[in-house]
């Protein structure tokens, strides 16, 4: 089934970027109705068609293109509780959430609008004492907010206890962020295929504290349990929160996924080798 409307979203402060998004904008104005989010058309003068990333399910978009870097990627997808389809065109560095090469945009672009298929990635729901935060989508980060300073907290799997862990932090990851944060922390790669996440601890003190891999549906707890540390809660590297002893952090998985569309880096396995090596 073709695209009948697209939703464009972008980083702001590259040009290149910019130049991007109004390439795009003019070459497919005239066969597809197109949306931007406030600011990506305030960069580029334009006023019309104008909506909210999070509205954009709402008026009916079928599909979002990003253009910039994995940042421009988590930020978009935070804001919406049930994410749209989107296709990423790469602007940034390494960026494993946007397959597309500038110099491949367009034309890929124009494929996608005859129709497309995409991948699904799971969430992560956190509440802090309750309180329902954004969604993750690589990782959620707990770490300490005074540097050399070591936290100390209790983490239980579905009531059990696992680790009374005394570290710089720890960093739960699904599949899609175990080639971001947790990685370079340590952690193991996962297929996104795999339903699980990754317990992963920051500098921790004692040897025997390694990574865990856990099922998906797993109801993972953490609370601070050592009085005077300053901590934070980091989701995505998008928002921040602070957090206290006693606090408790309870993280599920999230009741709507990430999609992806399909491109032609598909595979896993094929797109580690590109960025990784």
């Amino acid at each position: 089934m073709k695209v009948s409307k697209i939703g464009i979203v972008s980083r702001f402060d590259q040009q290149e970027a910019l130049d991007m998004v109004k390439n795009i904008y003019d070459t497919f104005s005239s066969k597809v109705e197109i949306v931007l989010s406030p600011k990506t058309g305030e960069y580029l003068g334009i006023t019309k068609n104008l909506i909210p990333v999070e509205k954009m399910r709402d008026e009916g978009v079928e599909l979002i293109i990003s253009v910039g870097g994995d940042g421009t990627v988590l930020r978009n997808i935070s804001k919406m509780d049930d994410p749209l389809p989107l296709l990423g065109i790469n602007m940034g560095t390494l960026g494993f959430l946007v397959d597309v090469p500038p110099e491949d945009a367009i034309k890929d672009i124009e494929d996608v609008l005859k129709g497309f298929s995409y991948t699904e990635r799971s969430r992560l729901s956190i509440n802090l004492n309750g309180k329902k935060l954004p969604d993750a989508t690589n990782e959620i980060v707990l770490i300490t907010a005074r540097p050399a300073k070591i936290l100390t907290f209790r983490i239980s799997v579905d009531d059990s206890p696992i680790e009374d862990m005394r570290a710089d932090g720890v960093v739960f990851a699904t599949p899609t962020g175990s080639t971001a944060y947790a990685m370079s922390a340590g952690g193991p790669l996962l297929d996104p295929r795999v339903d699980a996440s990754i317990i992963v601890p920051l500098a921790p003190f004692k040897l025997s504290a390694r990574p865990w891999v856990i099922p998906g549906d797993s109801i993972i707890k953490v609370e601070m349990t050592i009085p005077e540390k300053e901590a934070a809660i980091v989701i995505d590297g998008q928002h921040s929160y602070s957090i206290k002893e006693h606090d408790v952090v309870t993280l599920t998985k999230a009741k709507n996924p990430a999609r992806f569309v399909s491109s032609s880096i598909n595979g896993f396995y094929e797109k580690v080798q590109s960025k990784l090596t």
